[in-house]
């Protein structure tokens, strides 16, 4: 089976492969003193994204049940677009922190953290993934996810109202909505990459 290749007046087949010759076509639009192909392409590609995160549940204790009746039809977090909660870190886009992080599970918070495609979001959910909850003091807990990963979104509460959680989620779909790709202030590459 033959795979056809898009033809597009002026712009050849090898120029969509990669993000550098975009890149590029967008520095070559930029010097003819054209930016509406570059503004509408970040607000694009940041709209998919926003409306399609895929979040990583990692409940160890009450915050998980709150975040499982988002999921039933009274809240239908599906309205917003990160209905599809996944069980490897491979296939989401942000990790949802609910509940208390003890020290023997803070590394393997922080394995799945790393196993997650860039870009990735953190959402602390609850009193004890905030700053250590009722467990502050103790020997045992970690005071606050912040700690051991960049967080992106606290949702306070012991445990928070599903709306809440649905507020927090439209804060990160904010967030991503803010980031630029092609170039500018937010982007998420660093220079050396």
């Amino acid at each position: 089976m033959e795979v056809k290749k898009p033809k597009i007046k002026s712009i050849p087949y090898k120029e969509f492969k990669d993000n550098e010759s975009l890149e590029a076509m967008v520095r070559e639009l930029n010097a003819g003193g054209t930016n509406v192909f570059v503004g509408v392409l970040d607000d694009v590609i940041n709209w998919g994204r926003s409306n399609s995160l895929w979040p990583l549940t990692f409940a160890t204790s009450c915050c998980g049940i709150e975040f499982m009746s988002l999921g039933a039809a009274r809240y239908d977090m599906a309205r917003f677009g990160f209905e599809v909660a996944r069980a490897s870190p491979r296939q989401a886009d942000m990790i949802m922190v609910c509940g208390t992080i003890t020290h023997k599970m803070a590394p393997v918070l922080k394995r799945l953290y790393d196993q997650m495609a860039d870009p990735k979001y953190v959402v602390a959910v609850g009193g004890c993934a905030v700053s250590g909850g009722p467990f502050k003091k103790s020997y045992h807990v970690v005071n606050g996810v912040d700690e051991i990963l960049p967080v992106d979104v606290y949702i306070p509460g012991c445990p928070p109202r599903p709306e809440a959680f649905l507020y927090g989620m439209m804060q990160l779909q904010r967030k991503v909505k803010a980031e630029k790709f092609f170039g500018g202030v937010n982007r998420k590459q660093k220079k050396h990459e």
